[in-house]
């Protein structure tokens, strides 16, 4: 893998995010605010908080804004409203990736001068399975990469930006059991970096993030493995590494379908609506995780205390802990839990 040349400035930045590694665990949550949060997003929100502060470390918050059009007004509220209703407080300012455009940019120049990104004039229809950051990841067959490179506009279009990915493993550890590992380019694949409309694309923006974050614990939705062959690769072609990561089940509806914002799946303002309070969910989202007895209540702070003690949280913190041992859901299908 060819290692990028950044001039001191980025290269400062990333090292700053090296720096604050060392001071202790950082975590971070990063919804996206195309809609109201789910439960599946706030049950994620609360093992990444619950993670972070059971090793006494900082909890960011973060809004992957990018894609201008998937942003719904009032989302942005509704889920700041939602994390302090539920007792998840963030550490330092709010987030927002739409703030950090410069970043990524000359970022991606550093990229492009380094000799490592092509231009892809493919079809849209082509991409519609590749760029999609859930699920199982369709593999770019690599028709542009041998072509001239043309970054200007051709029949219409302009090109999308993708980084070369060489033969060989990707790894990472996992925090809840083994380690991850994707072949770069057999699971991956040369991945998009910036897209033909203009937009840095979600791989991109999310390695940056991590490594001028110090971020060194991501705690996210087991839809979301593939996806990291892809960071982590961005992450080493910069040439600092990655932080770790956790993978926890999906939280599914009864019909066993994933909760999401696309269909308005139950979120907060259901469970309000029938009466229950931030000890009530608390309790339902941590026995969901298998935390925590079903019909149990307690405040995110008693969830936390028993978090950091092992006794107390006895044989529902190790059936928590082995929930957590998951296979890749590229190879195995994505492992779910019904709500």
């Amino acid at each position: 893998m060819i290692l990028v040349s950044l001039p001191a400035s980025l290269r400062d930045r990333f090292e700053r995010g090296l720096a604050l590694r060392q001071q202790g665990v950082r975590g971070r949550f990063a919804p996206s605010p195309s809609g109201a949060l789910h439960l599946g997003n706030l049950r994620t929100a609360l093992l990444s908080w619950l993670e972070s502060r059971r090793c006494d470390g900082l909890w960011l918050l973060r809004l992957d804004d990018l894609d201008r059009p998937r942003v719904r007004p009032g989302a942005e509220e509704s889920i700041l409203a939602d994390l302090h209703w539920l007792g998840l407080h963030w550490d330092g300012p709010l987030i927002r990736q739409s703030e950090r455009r410069g970043l990524y940019a000359s970022v991606l120049s550093a990229l492009r001068r380094s000799g490592v990104l092509y231009p892809c004039h493919c079809s849209r229809r082509l991409l519609a399975d590749i760029s999609a950051p859930h699920g199982r990841l369709a593999v770019y067959p690599g028709h542009c990469r041998a072509q001239p490179p043309f970054w200007g506009e051709h029949q219409g279009r302009w090109p999308s930006w993708r980084l070369k990915l060489g033969e060989g493993p990707i790894c990472w550890q996992e925090c809840w059991g083994p380690a991850g590992q994707l072949d770069g380019t057999r699971d991956v694949g040369d991945v998009v970096l910036r897209r033909a409309d203009g937009v840095v694309a979600y791989h991109l923006a999310t390695a940056v993030d991590e490594l001028t974050l110090g971020i060194t614990d991501v705690v996210r939705g087991a839809d979301l493995w593939c996806a990291t062959g892809a960071q982590v690769a961005v992450c080493q072609s910069l040439g600092f590494p990655p932080p770790r990561y956790g993978h926890v089940p999906v939280l599914c509806d009864q019909q066993g379908h994933r909760l999401s914002k696309r269909v308005a799946s139950e979120g907060l303002a259901t469970l309000r609506a029938q009466g229950m309070d931030p000890p009530a969910v608390i309790g339902k989202l941590a026995a969901s995780a298998g935390l925590v007895a079903d019909g149990t209540r307690l405040s995110a702070e008693e969830l936390l205390a028993e978090a950091r003690s092992t006794s107390a949280l006895g044989e529902g913190r190790r059936k928590s802990s082995q929930s957590f041992r998951i296979p890749p859901p590229c190879e195995r299908g994505q492992t779910r839990q019904s709500v």
